[in-house]
């Protein structure tokens, strides 16, 4: 179960920065596509090991605000991301909040096509 969670959050993160660089005109990405594999990967383990810590931290916001507030939390994992990686680009807050949506949509939909053990 760990594992098929780590395994959809990292090709959730790896597919989620190539459809945004593809897609999203304010999302640029000056690296190769290995550099593109490895920044999705950092992303997908970002989300792994970081995120769950800061959804029980911010669970009574979440709760406040109906849930809305994990893309916010969203937008700041690949914000920090931005950070460790300089190739990868992300211009506007909208580009972030599509960007983010994108790999919360992949991030639930993934774990539904990966076998069951």
């Amino acid at each position: 179960m760990i594992v098929k969670r780590l395994i959809s959050q990292i090709l959730a993160g790896i597919l989620g920065l190539y459809l945004a660089k593809k897609f999203i005109p304010d999302v640029q990405f000056s690296g190769n596509w290995q550099f593109l594999v490895l920044t999705g990967l950092v992303l997908g383990l970002i989300n792994f090991f970081i995120k769950p810590i800061l959804k029980i931290i911010t669970l009574p916001i979440r709760i406040f605000t109906f849930g809305l507030f994990s893309l916010v939390i969203n937008m700041g994992m690949i914000w920090i991301v931005t950070r460790f990686f300089p190739q990868l680009k992300i211009s506007t807050i909208f580009a972030l909040f599509l960007t983010s949506v994108i790999v919360w949509g992949l991030n639930l939909i993934f774990p539904l096509f990966l076998p069951k053990k």
